[in-house]
């Protein structure tokens, strides 16, 4: 009976581990697909086992959004408290509140007003609602941000893709009135403008050069830690659980023999 419940653990334990892989490794291939549409691996900092976020990129993706994206996209899901996460400091991320005009109410007459935004405040939505959205943007909704890589298939390589998908389109390819041809998107017809189009559209704070593509991929990064802000530390656990469920199986072998041999 002992020798049978041993070998009912060690296949526990193989079970477990294999179980909290992927708890670990998260979801990183080499070149994921979108809708079918094949995008390239853009090896961001955080892909991989042992992958963390980059606070300088997540910064400067965060003043692009705030200076870019956040015109039509809101990220409502996100407080501006949040950005102490990404190395702001507590006045930092007052500055940056203070900076906005949220609606609150009502008042003690009953009616609706607006105030300097807090750090306990989410982000400030760009329309009053989704008829507003739509209105100023020729019948399409720009959606909110806040999970946009755990909402797409190839998350932050999808994100990158698109940004960097915008070209002329191919000979015989018609784009219809107020479309865009991006060569990653289903369909290959969006018709959200290319927001970010050209170096230097950004002034980094901390003097990084604006090319294009380090706009798309610190902004990519940004939506990314967005989405999933607790990877690193769920990631951190997975490990430990592996290495904690490697060494109780070594230790199951290690007494299963033991008795095994006492056995024979």
């Amino acid at each position: 009976m002992a020798l049978r419940s041993l070998k009912a653990a060690a296949k526990a334990v193989t079970l477990a581990a294999t179980l909290a892989l992927p708890l670990a490794l998260g979801a990183a291939p080499a070149a994921r697909a979108a809708e079918g549409v094949a995008v390239p691996d853009t090896k961001f900092s955080f892909d991989g086992l042992f992958g963390t976020f980059d606070r300088g990129e997540l910064q400067r993706g965060f003043q692009v959004y705030k200076e870019v994206c956040s015109a039509c996209h809101a990220m409502h899901l996100v407080a501006y408290r949040n950005l102490r996460e990404i190395g702001l400091s507590e006045a930092e991320v007052a500055a940056v509140a203070a900076g906005y005009q949220i609606p609150d109410g009502p008042n003690d007459d009953g009616e609706m007003f607006e105030r300097p935004g807090r750090a306990s405040d989410r982000f400030r939505r760009p329309f009053a609602n989704d008829a507003a959205a739509r209105a100023a943007n020729n019948g399409a909704l720009p959606p909110d941000l806040s999970l946009m890589t755990k909402a797409r298939p190839g998350g932050a390589d999808y994100v990158h893709a698109l940004l960097m998908g915008y070209e002329a389109p191919p000979e015989g390819v018609t784009v219809m009135e107020g479309m865009h041809y991006n060569k990653y998107f289903p369909g290959h017809q969006i018709a959200m403008a290319p927001p970010i189009s050209s170096d230097g559209q950004v002034q980094y704070a901390d003097g990084t050069t604006a090319t294009v593509d380090r706009m798309v991929t610190d902004v990519s990064a940004f939506l990314a830690w967005a989405a999933e802000p607790e990877l690193e530390t769920r990631r951190a656990m997975g490990v430990r659980i592996i290495l904690f469920l490697v060494i109780l199986g070594g230790l199951t072998y290690a007494v299963k023999r033991k008795i095994w041999a006492r056995v024979h």
